[in-house]
């Protein structure tokens, strides 16, 4: 059964945060290197936000961010439903509220009290773009898993993936989009999701506007410059924000070796589905100047996406979310050789 509050709309979401550093175990001999962050840092003078930050510090604003940023924290604790629960007591005038607003215990704050935040951070630079276009490849992660669940004649589970754009993301990329001036398409996505929810009962009318609106989507993300889509260290920083994002949906989405959140087992599937679609675009160029590197990214790419066999969640996980945790930090540490080559 789909947990209806994944459904409901964020209020005041102003903020998806990708660390590009992930949460996870050791890597293995093949995966030594760097993992600093690669992207430019914030304003100094800027109090602080979301999770650009890659300090490991203070980087999820629990007054702000979205349920897919949330689920980090439920994902690190292992508590069903504590995204909602987070947002359901908001707001917060510091972070040890988690505690007194009995969301979660001392024991529990504790391990996640350097990740959680009351304050703003300000993205300059190329940080600022690669957030723009890891948040665009979250929408575009949620389309892709909702076209898979209308085929498979699913728009009930269809319909929180044609939601989570609207009702999440759009709200947290909607000053980028004007700054770079994007046409509105917050209305078209509405449009899809009112149809889905219909019943998507005109199946040539749902497939319309669902090409409208990844072609939105795709419109938003060529406002950045051709070069820098291209740029194989530009979009390696993307892709380590998506995989951060599937690895905490997935860690939120099974317990107790069960996938008991279905939703979050397809976010993950999205995100990691659009991950490996932004690597074969690149693949060409790393392969150029780093064939090894390539070989082992393609492998535990592949690898990585054997866990989500469709989009219908097996009765069972594939892999453990710690395996899964590994296989992206290994990717991450394969990508870090690519963004800071030794000298």
């Amino acid at each position: 059964m789909l947990p209806s509050f994944r459904q409901l709309p964020t209020a005041a979401a102003t903020a998806i945060l990708v660390a590009l550093t992930g949460c996870v175990s050791t890597p293995t001999a093949s995966n030594t290197g760097s993992t600093a962050s690669p992207t430019a840092t914030a304003s100094p003078a800027a109090t602080s936000g979301h999770s650009m930050n890659h300090s490991g510090k203070g980087g999820i604003n629990i007054n702000t961010a979205i349920l897919s940023e949330l689920d980090k924290l439920e994902a690190k604790l292992g508590i069903p439903a504590l995204s909602n629960k987070i947002q359901a007591s908001r707001p917060y005038g510091k972070t040890e509220e988690l505690v007194s607003k009995n969301v979660i215990n001392q024991a529990q704050f504790d391990q996640i009290k350097d990740m959680v935040t009351i304050e703003d951070v300000v993205l300059t630079g190329e940080a600022k773009d690669v957030d723009y276009m890891t948040k665009l490849g979250l929408m575009k992660g949620h389309l892709f898993v909702a076209k898979e669940l209308l085929d498979a004649g699913k728009p009930d589970q269809a319909e929180p993936h044609i939601g989570h754009p609207v009702e999440e993301i759009y709200a947290d990329v909607e000053d980028q989009l004007n700054e770079r001036k994007v046409p509105e398409f917050k209305t078209t996505l509405i449009k899809l999701q009112d149809l889905i929810k219909a019943g998507a009962k005109d199946p040539a009318q749902v497939n319309a506007e669902f090409n409208t609106s990844m072609q939105a989507v795709d419109g938003a993300i060529a406002a950045l410059p051709e070069a820098q889509r291209q740029d194989p260290k530009f979009v390696l920083q993307v892709i380590n924000g998506l995989l951060d994002t599937a690895n905490s949906e997935y860690g939120a989405a099974v317990a107790n070796g069960k996938i008991s959140a279905v939703i979050e087992y397809q976010d993950s599937r999205g995100f990691v589905m659009y991950a490996e679609m932004l690597y074969q675009n690149i693949a060409a160029q790393v392969a150029k100047t780093n064939p090894d590197i390539d070989k082992a990214i393609v492998a535990n790419m592949t690898e990585l996406k054997a866990n989500w066999p469709t989009a219908i969640a097996p009765p069972a996980p594939i892999k453990t979310t710690e395996q899964v945790a590994l296989l992206i930090k290994t990717i991450e540490n394969d990508s870090q050789k690519v963004l800071k080559p030794a000298s």
